[in-house]
């Protein structure tokens, strides 16, 4: 694999489009492409989209049903929900530790733990 040794690298015009011509062959992967080359297989996206060769792109599609799509949508908006729910649990208790702190100092204890085991507020 390719290892940054310290040079810069320079490949000419003819060897990138070799490269893009063996891979739109269909014979190798784009991975065994760089190993054979010695070219990182990111450089080789960059020489796709340098010559404009969406065609070599991976390219990802993906099927879903209505079900699968309002599920999905569902799903997105308990998470958002939960997530608000997380926010306010979260505010609730920073409000709740700061009204202890305050009732700590004004009664005279040294700190909250004091109050808690006073009140028998489990820590």
């Amino acid at each position: 694999m390719y290892k940054n040794d310290g040079y810069v690298r320079r490949y000419s015009e003819s060897f990138k489009l070799k490269v893009l011509d063996e891979l739109a062959k269909g014979n190798h992967s784009k991975r065994q492409i760089a190993l054979t080359y010695g070219v990182q297989s990111s450089t080789i996206n960059e020489w796709i989209r340098k010559y404009d060769r969406k065609d070599l792109m991976n390219t990802s599609v993906t099927v879903q049903t209505d079900d699968e799509i309002s599920r999905i949508k569902a799903l997105q908006k308990e998470l958002k929900l939960l997530k608000e729910l997380l926010i306010k649990k979260d505010l609730d208790k920073l409000i709740n530790d700061s009204y202890l702190e305050v009732a700590a100092e004004k009664l005279g204890y040294k700190d909250v733990s004091e109050l808690k085991k006073k009140l028998n507020i489990k820590p």
